[in-house]
């Protein structure tokens, strides 16, 4: 399977790693555009944090506890924590989960944790040596 094959589905599982090289694997919701897909995530998450140190993250088809529905392939992740590039991705994600999306939106407001959302930009592995 190739990054290309992804698609647009509805979760894909995100597997993240430490610096001791050991993966941690989240489910998350994805929007596919232009080549690349696109999570929504709160900046001082675990994820964000691995994706600062290594952008290296290898992504799956998933349910929505993810568990895999596809094959592991490899890609590239970058944080882009830009307001206008956080508040894209809020379009990206309420265009394509409507209801759901606002409403997950809705109970985030009244999570402890205020720290700013960012995006996640995930595209192909980088091979160009």
């Amino acid at each position: 399977m190739e990054f290309k094959d992804i698609g647009n589905p509805t979760y894909i599982a995100l597997e993240t790693f430490r610096k001791s090289g050991e993966g941690v694997i989240t489910p998350v919701w994805v929007v596919a555009e232009g080549g690349k897909l696109y999570v929504w995530t709160i900046g001082d998450s675990g994820k964000v944090k691995r994706i600062r140190n290594h952008s290296r993250v290898r992504i799956a088809v998933s349910d929505s506890r993810g568990t895999p529905k596809s094959d592991w392939v490899e890609a590239h992740a970058r944080v882009l924590d830009a307001p206008a590039d956080e508040e894209k991705q809020r379009q990206r994600l309420a265009s394509k989960y409507g209801w759901q999306f606002h409403l997950f939106n809705l109970m985030g407001r009244f999570s402890r944790n205020k720290a700013p959302h960012v995006a996640l930009e995930i595209g192909p592995e980088d091979t160009s040596g």
